[in-house]
């Protein structure tokens, strides 16, 4: 820790501060080596775009209905408490598809809810504790951490992954990726207990904090972009993964895309974290912005596996250029609102909801163009169309006022 305060100017790097992001590192991890393969599992298993859209669909509309209740759970009980849930429901969920094998295709539903869940009670938690855990000064450093491991998760996570899956005939190499998975969210239960217990107390104002919109227009429009953010990846989360499947067939090929767009995120997180300051995020966000939506033109017509690992290099550049900006632009409205001490869980929930509102709303105009439409021509037209979200997030974020 002490390391840490030189490295980062004498920063205030609390023992709590680092725990977040030991525990945030596991999961990252985790998630990095068995996320993307869970679509291409599935995928295998019915070739159906329209069961894939189903089983993202119930983890996005389950994510939202927990973090309403998580967020109740936390006025009531240990915020460290509710962190521990969720990793638990996202250790249920691998253990579901260890049980459920090559039949998880008719589990989706299930699949997807639990995942949903898990979803729901850890980000609602982890949000909640680097608000309160961070200050203004130190929050670029964390989100920047934070990417930085999250890319190194990226990094070491899919090739791994990819490399065990084909070096096993059937579903073996799933079936060891899954428990590995497993295996780090168990380690992140255990880190959780080293956290300082935070309890909470006081009424859940859920609805008052959704009705501060109309009075606090820097809330509405931190709101407003992420509901656009959700849009664009509702649909992405899954479909790139796909792509580069159909264009490969092969999951070491989806893992070397993993691990060259880790890689080129984990440099910019690094850099990021240093340099961007606070007079320069608003310029930085967009133009992180921008390029994540030009990107896109190299991929909608033609996803050739060379197309799509420039994709991953250009948008490992762009994301932390427009994330590490936008999640300190965001903590800091929610810190500058009306009775944020006292109702920082509500504002937290709220923002999420409309972050998986747009989720929602992406998945479901997927499947409606699916269903009305060619997938070959339908799904082209909705990369462009969806892919703008965060592009227009960050020219809203512009108009924000700060006193």
């Amino acid at each position: 820790m002490l390391k840490l305060k030189n490295l980062y100017s004498g920063m205030d790097i609390t023992k709590d501060l680092v725990l977040l992001l030991v525990v945030g590192g596991l999961y990252s991890l985790s998630i990095a080596l068995s996320n993307t393969f869970v679509n291409v599992y599935l995928w295998k298993q019915s070739g159906s775009y329209m069961d894939l859209a189903i089983y993202n669909l119930s983890v996005v509309v389950m994510q939202p209905i927990t973090f309403i209740l998580a967020g109740r759970l936390a006025k009531k009980i240990d915020r460290v408490i509710v962190l521990r849930i969720g990793v638990i429901f996202l250790a249920l969920f691998f253990i579901a598809v260890l049980l459920f094998g090559e039949k998880s295709d008719d589990y989706l539903v299930v699949l997807g809810g639990l995942l949903g869940i898990g979803y729901g009670f850890y980000w609602l938690a982890f949000n909640v504790l680097t608000f309160e855990i961070t200050e203004p000064e130190t929050r670029d450093f964390f989100n920047g951490f934070m990417g930085a491991l999250s890319s190194s998760g990226g990094i070491i996570g899919p090739i791994t992954a990819g490399f065990i899956i084909t070096r096993f005939t059937s579903n073996i190499g799933y079936t060891i990726i899954f428990a590995i998975s497993l295996a780090l969210f168990s380690a992140a239960v255990v880190t959780s207990f080293f956290l300082k217990r935070r309890p909470s107390s006081g009424r859940y104002l859920f609805v008052k904090v959704f009705q501060e919109r109309k009075v606090n227009h820097n809330w509405k429009l931190v709101t407003n972009a992420h509901l656009l953010q959700g849009i664009r990846e509702g649909t992405f989360v899954f479909i790139i993964s796909v792509y580069l499947f159909v264009a490969t067939n092969n999951e070491l090929a989806l893992g070397t895309y993993g691990m060259i767009h880790a890689g080129t995120a984990f440099i910019m997180y690094s850099v990021a974290t240093k340099l961007i300051k606070k007079d320069k995020r608003k310029k930085v966000m967009i133009l992180g912005g921008v390029i994540l939506y030009v990107a896109i033109f190299l991929i909608f017509i033609d996803p050739t596996y060379i197309r799509l690992l420039i994709y991953g290099v250009i948008i490992g550049i762009a994301y932390p250029l427009m994330l590490v900006p936008y999640s300190s632009i965001t903590y800091d409205v929610i810190g500058k609102s009306r009775n944020a001490a006292e109702l920082r869980i509500e504002y937290v929930v709220v923002k999420e909801l409309f972050l998986n509102s747009g989720r929602v709303i992406s998945i479901l105009l997927f499947i409606i163009a699916i269903k009305l439409i060619n997938p070959a021509t339908a799904i082209p037209a909705m990369l462009l169309i969806f892919g703008i979200g965060h592009t227009l997030a960050a020219l809203l974020l512009q108009k924000l006022k700060f006193a």
